[in-house]
């Protein structure tokens, strides 16, 4: 019933399947915290790449927060989901209320997570961007749309399992998208793992300081 024990061993096999960018150095690995980092450190252990983050944050509708009406990431972007916001009658100023709220939290977790060490610089490099899985897809694709703004020359999607439909949506904004495992029926991405436990800051923190040891991150 699980295919990964947890988020180190879902990393691994996740990499297996992207060995074509190994040693290269134009390829960066950027991951989505909190729960991508575990994932996208064994992925950018494992092809000799740097490592860094890349901050997205969900806008969940008050009271719903599981629902999200959009999301917001590093650079400024900003995705918002209209069907919801339509169908639900959400108001405006409700929208822009959330937004500014998860934008103080993405910050915060920008200044705490880099422990001062600058963002890793992607302009015209292969740029693969790291989650622990997908459900709807929408903070990857806002991920992908902030990303485009900083000139990668290609932005490859990894996850290690997420529904078919989710993989094939992203393929309209990524260049390629490679999900390890696509089950039928989805359900959710903790259903897929045995140990699916909260990745703390302090996690993030020690696998970054970790990853800036990397042989290709001292270089990039």
């Amino acid at each position: 019933m699980f295919p990964f024990r947890d988020r180190t061993e879902a990393g691994r096999l996740l990499a297996e399947t992207l060995q074509e960018y190994a040693n290269r150095d134009d390829v960066v690995v950027l991951a989505l915290p909190r729960g991508g980092v575990p994932v996208g450190f064994e992925v950018a252990k494992a092809l000799n790449a740097p490592l860094d983050i890349f901050v997205v944050r969900k806008l969940g509708l008050p009271g719903q927060e599981e629902l999200a009406m959009g999301a917001i990431a590093s650079g400024g972007a900003r995705v918002l989901n209209g069907e919801v916001i339509r169908a639900l009658g959400i108001p405006d100023d409700v929208v822009e209320q959330v937004t500014q709220e998860e934008q103080r939290e993405l910050e915060r977790r920008e200044r705490e997570y880099r422990d001062g060490r600058p963002p890793v610089d992607v302009r015209g490099r292969t740029v693969i961007l790291v989650d622990d899985g997908l459900a709807t897809g929408s903070s990857m694709r806002v991920a992908v749309l902030a990303l485009r703004q900083k000139d990668p020359a290609q932005i490859v999607v990894a996850v290690p399992v997420a529904p078919r439909e989710s993989c094939a949506e992203l393929q309209s904004v990524a260049d390629r998208v490679v999900c390890a495992v696509t089950p039928e029926p989805f359900w959710g991405v903790g259903q897929w793992y045995a140990d699916f436990s909260q990745t703390s800051d302090e996690e993030v923190r020690d696998l970054l300081r970790r990853a800036a040891s990397f042989p290709a991150h001292r270089a990039a």
